[in-house]
């Protein structure tokens, strides 16, 4: 018989056991992108940014033909990472570019969380390349787009039969807070919520403004 332990689940993500890699987040991207609106992209994109500099999760990203062709990385996530260069490719397939196989050895972590366009190319590609590898792999799937609908929710489908696990981008900075009574973190996790969390930032605001409510306190 199982026995409960107040403790996390193996499967849950920490700050310091993932590497996270967000992948051509730009404007010519974007441009085809149907199954997700820009303006929902761009904001899921700052929450998943934000997330990982408030919690140090090592993060590469990179970009494809910048300079001769997609265009830069959106600013939301430049702002997060002040200084962060981006590694330009030419490989559709991120697993494939040695500059950034690289920096995936040199921070030698085994779980790989992916965001980026678009799903079915930029995003598979690595996704099946790193689980064929070992890696465990998870998609922020909000914080992805496609095409069209079809093209986003096939892909989600192929990856999750390979064995990636999805999530979505609020989702993925409340992991890592998991914990309202981690002070130190609490501050700035409320603050993204309230800027990029939709209708849970705005329920965050009317229960501080007006009763100065807030969780574990």
């Amino acid at each position: 018989m199982a026995t409960a332990q107040a403790t996390p689940g193996s499967t849950l993500l920490s700050p310091s056991d993932h590497l996270l890699i967000m992948i051509d987040h730009q404007s010519q991207m974007a441009f085809a992108t149907k199954s997700i609106d820009a303006v929902t992209l761009r904001n899921n994109a700052a929450l998943v940014a934000k997330a990982a500099a408030e919690f140090n999760v090592a993060t590469i990203l990179t970009t494809v033909a910048e300079k001769t062709f997609s265009g830069p990385m959106f600013d939301e996530i430049k702002a997060a990472f002040p200084g962060k260069t981006a590694l330009d490719r030419t490989s559709m397939n991120t697993w494939e570019d040695a500059a950034v196989i690289d920096e995936v050895n040199r921070i030698d972590i085994g779980r790989i969380v992916l965001a980026g366009l678009w799903t079915s190319v930029c995003i598979v590609g690595p996704a099946l390349s790193a689980i064929d590898q070992g890696f465990e792999v998870y998609v922020i799937t909000d914080a992805c787009g496609d095409v069209s609908d079809e093209a986003h929710e096939r892909a989600v489908q192929r990856m999750i039969q390979a064995g990636a696990r999805p999530m979505t981008s609020l989702q993925y900075l409340l992991e890592l807070q998991r914990d309202w009574a981690r002070g130190e973190t609490y501050n700035q996790t409320v603050a993204t919520a309230i800027a990029n969390g939709g209708a849970y930032g705005l329920g965050l605001i009317y229960a501080k403004t007006m009763f100065g409510g807030g969780e574990g306190h």
